[in-house]
This record gives C-alpha cells, sequence and structure tokens, in this order.
C-alpha cells in the first residue's frame, strides 16, 4: 500500500468504525421495543382497556413513550402519524389489520331509576317514541339511529331527546342523572348497572356489536414497540381480554362476524 493509502485508511477508519457503529446501533432499534408509539383511541376506550395497563406497560418498557389522543374522530393514522388507533369493529376498514382486544358485546340501552319512576318503562322498541333518548353524533356529522333485532330482522330506530353527544361518556353521565335513555356498550354500563344506578330495558332486542380492535394499515409492518403493546395489552387487562392465555397474533381479522 503506497504511503498516500495508509493516510487515507488511518483517516477513513475512525468515520468508518462510527458508521458502522450506528447501523448496528439503528438495527437494533429496529428489533427491540423502542421509541415514540402514538395511539388513537375513543374516550371510552381509555378506562375500559387501557387504564388498567398504561402503568405496567411503561414500567415493563422503559424504552417506550406512549401517547394516547383521546378522540371520537376517525383519524387517517398515517397523515396523522398515528402507530395503531383502537375502535369498534364496525367502524374499521377492511384495508387494515385488526387484533381483537375483546369480545363481542351487546349494545345496551339503558335508564336510571329515578327516570323510570317518571316514564313507563319501554316494553318494545316502539315505545322509545314516547321516551327521551340521548342520542350520539357520528364523526361525519349524521345522528346514530338505534341498531336492534327483532327475530331475524334488523331494526335501526331513529329516536329523539334532549341530549346529542359526540362521546359515550358524555351520553353515560346523562344518562346516569335521569335526564333519559342511552344506548350504550354494555361494557360501559356494567358497573353502574351493577350497582343500581342504571337499570337495562329492551335486552331480548339488544343487538352484539364485533367488539373492540386495535387496528393498523396493512401496508405497513408492526414495529417491535407495537407489538410489545398488543401482547401486554392481551395478557394484563385483568381478565377483561378474550384469549388471554393463547399466544398473541397479528391477523386480518373478519370484523363482520361477532365469533
Amino acid at each position: 500500500m503506497t504511503e498516500a493509502g495508509e493516510r487515507f485508511i488511518s483517516g477513513a477508519k475512525p468515520a468508518f468504525e462510527e458508521l458502522v457503529a450506528a447501523a448496528e446501533a439503528a438495527g437494533d432499534l429496529g428489533q427491540r421495543p423502542a421509541g415514540l408509539l402514538r395511539l388513537s383511541v375513543p374516550r371510552a376506550v381509555v378506562p375500559l382497556i387501557l387504564e388498567p395497563v398504561i402503568a405496567s406497560f411503561c414500567r415493563a418498557y422503559p424504552e417506550i413513550a406512549l401517547e394516547i389522543a383521546a378522540s371520537e374522530e376517525l383519524v387517517d393514522l398515517a397523515a396523522e402519524g398515528f402507530d395503531a388507533g383502537i375502535r369498534l369493529g364496525q367502524f374499521i376498514a377492511a384495508d387494515m389489520i385488526a387484533v381483537r382486544l375483546t369480545p363481542p358485546f351487546p349494545l345496551a340501552v339503558v335508564g336510571s331509576p329515578d327516570y323510570l319512576r317518571r316514564r313507563k318503562r319501554p316494553e318494545c322498541i316502539d315505545d322509545l317514541r314516547r321516551h327521551a333518548c340521548l342520542r350520539m353524533r357520528r364523526s361525519d356529522g349524521s345522528l346514530a339511529p338505534w341498531p336492534f333485532v327483532d327475530g331475524n330482522k334488523t331494526i335501526e330506530a331513529i329516536v329523539s331527546g334532549p341530549l346529542i353527544a359526540h362521546d359515550y361518556p358524555t351520553l353515560l353521565g346523562a344518562a346516569t342523572q335521569g335526564l333519559g335513555l342511552a344506548q350504550l356498550p354494555s361494557p360501559l354500563v356494567k358497573a353502574p348497572i351493577a350497582d343500581g344506578r342504571l337499570q337495562a330495558l329492551l335486552t331480548s332486542f339488544a343487538v352484539t356489536t364485533p367488539g373492540v380492535f386495535l387496528y393498523y394499515p396493512g401496508r405497513r409492518q408492526a414495529l417491535p414497540k407495537l407489538r410489545a403493546f398488543i401482547e401486554h395489552v392481551k395478557y394484563r387487562s385483568a381478565g377483561a381480554l378474550r384469549d388471554a392465555t393463547a399466544a398473541p397474533r397479528l391477523r386480518k381479522t373478519d370484523r363482520a362476524k361477532s365469533s
């Protein structure tokens, strides 16, 4: 080797070694759970699914910074910089990878004892026309009808009442205060029904939803930080999650079925 070549190797070696080290560090980062994990979730999901696992997840994965954006808006995950979202299965686009977080559950019509002392208890779907029904405004601006099943027939009841909200927790609070009837996911009303603050109504007509799913774009590979979160939630959610003893898998889920 010429003197010039030796000088080049001597001068370039430190920079080359730094480049190799940086590449190895980047590779390690891609293989271990680390970095900022951003999730878009509805407000109602936070106490039901996330609160029981947030602290234990952050302790188990100190190199992950967890960011939770609670909103009812159906955001574009990629455009808004989110790694994943959590939603009811019926609101997830077919081109998303979906991971089940809860079993299917019914939508429950509920009312407070105080409200039901003032109004006759509804016995059929048509009776809702004579009741104050608390309604949900969808992210597209439309008012959501109340879905029911009557035998093999699906019915969407158009209801009316004194309050329109954009999220389930607001409707739950208003129903608990006796303002009117509300149709809400059954996990959200389980505790207030158990302690007597609410009563379940029209149970024989309740429609079953697919449940809650975590989802992310099908064209994007799940990073280790997201896989770690999925595994942690499925194993640590205090018995509320389905298949807690099975190895968690990322899969395309048929959200149309309530199996």
